[in-house]
């Protein structure tokens, strides 16, 4: 190791506090502003100036957005900027402050929003996606100011946005408004591999009526918890028929060939009753879609209408009671950066020269917010970050020995990218 390298680690047990700061934070949609301060605090301490960028209350009219699902009074973007002391060419650093809710915490072995270490692991919600990126990149800005003064040659803006887990629209407000660069590194979770693409998907919320009454006369009632059925029996035959035209190559996205189930229809949230002698007036669904690049989401919300409408045909009450269906939260569209583009390399090299091997280029069956920066933007961008497990499952968490690798990658990544003149 170098100085930078030992630097890194001898700072990581101070990364690994805020990371446990941020994670007690619980920022779900809403409620981000505790972590954002968090943060906030640790970046102004190494000279970032900061600003809260309020979102757009109209952004869902923005035809790039994502449906809102919730309103943006008194919620923000936290932008830090750092300017070096020449014409260098600029960088983002992003990555996403929101974390997705923790369902059940009966079911996690220490609460969600107390971060726990385990066997060189911290476990709470969020802790690897992704606030231990936050906590990777803080550590290398810590080392790079304490071994190499003056490194930053030109502007550093930090993103932490907003919604990445639901609309992407905290990332799309950031590039609208101008905070951009000539290139972008999320700190994203992809244990230590180079994510470089993601596939288009939506999300649809689907309500269906039932005919409440007492469980006692149910034969006269008509439980739309049973007639969702056939819904999700539609929504997995079109997952079924996406992925075998994608295997057998007429729907193929040669980009992600090697990922043999691209397109996944998960039925993320199912709400109907109240009362176990009930029989209740509706069920409402929020699927999540992943779909062919080829679709654009209108087109992919119409396939699954026409797969929903095709599957209740037969059924009395569901034909004369069509379920309503509406778009709600992403409508991502598919990207992939070019394995040879700069940013790509150049991370990949500071990768290899601390770590001694090539980084895998990756792409996923889903989508980060990567695809704004390249789709809309045209700023070359990719994901580099963490090892994690059980993203959005029980027990989340992140290995803390890989928080310093990572950091040790973006150090020397960022002092070498900013040794260059102007873009």
């Amino acid at each position: 190791m170098d100085d930078l390298d030992r630097a890194v680690t001898r700072l990581a047990p101070r990364a690994f506090e805020l990371l446990a700061r941020l994670v007690a934070e619980p920022s779900t949609i809403g409620q981000e502003q505790g972590a954002e301060t968090v943060l906030g605090d640790a970046l102004a301490a190494v000279g970032f100036g900061l600003t809260l960028l309020p979102i757009p209350a109209n952004i869902g009219e923005d035809p790039d957005a994502g449906i809102p699902i919730r309103s943006y009074t008194d919620r923000y973007d936290l932008i830090a900027e750092r300017h070096g002391a020449r014409d260098a060419r600029s960088l983002i650093l992003n990555g996403h402050i929101d974390v997705v809710p923790a369902d059940d915490p009966s079911m996690w072995s220490t609460p969600p929003f107390e971060p726990a270490i385990v066997d060189g692991w911290m476990i709470g919600r969020g802790a690897g996606d992704m606030k231990g990126g936050f906590a990777a990149g803080l550590l290398a800005l810590w080392a790079l100011d304490e071994v190499s003064p003056g490194w930053l040659g030109g502007d550093l803006t930090v993103v932490a946005a907003i919604e990445e887990e639901s609309t992407g629209n905290g990332t799309l407000a950031a590039g609208r408004a101008g905070y951009l660069a000539d290139a972008a590194l999320l700190l994203e979770p992809t244990d230590l591999d180079l994510l470089l693409g993601g596939i288009s998907l939506i999300w649809v919320g689907i309500e269906i009526d039932g005919l409440a009454g007492h469980a006692e006369a149910a034969l006269s009632s008509v439980n739309p918890i049973l007639s969702a059925g056939p819904i999700i029996a539609a929504l997995q035959k079109l997952e079924s028929e996406m992925n075998a035209a994608h295997a057998t190559g007429d729907d193929a996205d040669a980009a992600f060939a090697a990922v043999t189930h691209p397109y996944n229809v998960n039925v993320g949230k199912f709400h109907a009753g109240d009362w176990a002698s009930s029989v209740p007036p509706i069920a409402r669904l929020e699927v999540r879609v992943g779909h062919p690049a080829a679709w654009s989401s209108d087109e992919a919300f119409a396939r699954v209408q026409g797969a929903i409408d095709e599957a209740i045909a037969g059924d009395e009450w569901l034909a004369e009671h069509a379920p309503r269906l509406k778009l709600t939260g992403y409508r991502a569209q598919r990207y992939m950066q070019d394995a040879e583009a700069e940013i790509v390399t150049s991370v990949a090299a500071a990768h290899q020269a601390v770590h001694g091997t090539e980084p895998a280029r990756v792409a996923i069956g889903s989508t980060t917010d990567a695809r704004f920066y390249l789709n809309q933007f045209g700023v070359p961008a990719v994901a580099y970050g963490p090892r994690t497990r059980n993203m959005h499952g029980t027990d989340e968490a992140v290995e803390l020995a890989s928080i310093v690798e990572v950091a040790q990658t973006v150090a020397h990544f960022l002092r070498e990218w900013f040794k260059e003149g102007a873009s």
